[in-house]
């Protein structure tokens, strides 16, 4: 049980799953988890991230989306499973470390068709000690038919198909391990693909990711293509409702925000990437007001150097009142609930995120003992510097304590992936 300095303050945990709140007597072979001095959160929810590009962090510093991509394309193409499996080591272990319990990780680059690189991911996630929806990438339409990838990174549409229906058969147990259908984007997937990964989605009770209205570079190739705006061309192939959840949605207009509010249609808002490509700005707080789950993400370390998913919620908080010239625009609270239950609802995980009787124990111990001057606690989470996680549990199991995975070492594996990153270099 974890046993807090403020009465009522304890929380017990049983077998995984939250038990007890309030004030809870211990019992006979009860550990007791002293948390005075601190802030305990349900764990956070990373909605959207790149892992295996760990590996090409500060490169394509001045560009844009596409441009950035071109630029790392045929890096990414020299990737293997070994390389990618140190990058997830690594990426899941700053995450969390960051307080992230579950993260959702959307690969897309699978050079030579090798699948393998899934079970790479799952691997990492498994020794780290977090929750993984693995998002079953795919990009179909190479450069030769008017795609942005190269045509060496992109897989035949059968090949896809069927190698998602395998890794989601042999990866997804939905306690640790979820498999997500996910076509990369608009502008490197067929209308066929986009189609076939729905209905394969559903025919397996698994749930739908993309990105979406990141960029007005998007906005004008779609419309070049389909002469409709991103939103009106997924929504026709069955690509908006509760079982998707999409990231970035920046350039949406109030039409389409309230469409994918009424369908429940989760959005990933990555507020330190979209800086960084200097994309724009999700409407968070429409889209809230909508209705649509809104939850956060970090993306891949590539386009967000640091890694880590605490820092987002300043800088969620931070540009949702610039955006909106309004200092009551988010509060600390509304991002704290965007990292936690809005992120497990994009993912449909209605027994995580919250600090509730009935809840899976998935735990963030914040020590705040040199913020006591703080008056509010929660803001100086939210709006103090960044911060490691003392302790995290995941199913009521310690995976960081001290600031520190338990179960891998980090600097060791940074050091590996360094000399994997090296080899990547021009």
């Amino acid at each position: 049980m974890l046993r807090g300095a403020r009465a009522p303050g304890d929380l017990a945990v049983r077998d995984g799953w939250i038990v007890a709140l309030g004030e809870v007597a211990p019992e006979p072979g009860d550990e007791v988890l002293d948390c005075r001095g601190c802030l305990v959160t349900a764990g956070l929810v990373n909605t959207h991230h790149h892992l295996y590009q760990w590996l090409t962090r500060g490169r394509a510093v001045d560009q844009g989306l596409f441009g950035w991509l071109v630029e790392l394309y045929p890096v990414w193409a020299r990737l293997d499973p070994e390389d990618v499996r140190a990058a997830a080591l690594v990426g899941l272990a700053e995450l969390a470390c960051s307080g992230a319990t579950t993260v959702a990780d959307h690969h897309y680059v699978v050079p030579g068709g090798d699948d393998g690189v899934f079970d790479a991911v799952a691997s990492a996630a498994a020794e780290v000690g977090v929750r993984l929806h693995l998002s079953r990438g795919s990009m179909d339409l190479g450069r030769s038919r008017g795609g942005l990838p190269p045509d060496e990174l992109v897989e035949p549409l059968e090949s896809v198909l069927a190698s998602t229906e395998a890794v989601a058969a042999r990866l997804h147990d939905g306690e640790r391990v979820w498999i997500d259908v996910a076509p990369c984007s608009p502008f490197s997937v067929s209308v066929e693909l986009l189609s076939a990964s729905a209905e394969l989605a559903r025919s397996l009770g698994l749930r739908l990711h993309t990105h979406l209205a990141e960029t007005v570079d998007e906005e004008r190739a779609c419309r070049e293509r389909f002469g409709r705006r991103p939103v009106e061309v997924l929504d026709e192939l069955g690509w908006v409702g509760p079982d998707v959840w999409v990231a970035h949605g920046i350039h949406l207009d109030h039409t389409e925000t309230a469409r994918l509010g009424a369908a429940r249609t989760g959005v990933a808002h990555c507020p330190s990437s979209n800086g960084r490509l200097g994309s724009g700005i999700c409407p968070v707080v429409g889209l809230r007001e909508a209705g649509a789950p809104v939850g956060l993400g970090v993306d891949g370390a590539a386009s967000n150097e640091v890694g880590r998913l605490q820092p987002e919620l300043r800088q969620a908080l931070l540009l949702a009142r610039l955006a909106a010239g309004d200092a009551g625009a988010l509060q600390p609270a509304d991002v704290l609930e965007m990292a936690t239950s809005g992120g497990a609802a994009c993912l449909g995980l209605d027994d995580l995120g919250r600090l509730e009787v009935g809840t899976r124990a998935d735990l963030a111990v914040w020590d705040l003992s040199d913020a006591e001057d703080v008056a509010d606690p929660l803001g100086g989470l939210v709006l103090g510097p960044e911060r490691t996680c003392r302790t995290l549990l995941v199913g009521g199991e310690v995976v960081v304590e001290g600031g520190e995975p338990t179960r891998t070492d980090l600097r060791s594996a940074r050091r590996q992936l360094a000399g994997r990153a090296r080899r990547l270099w021009p």
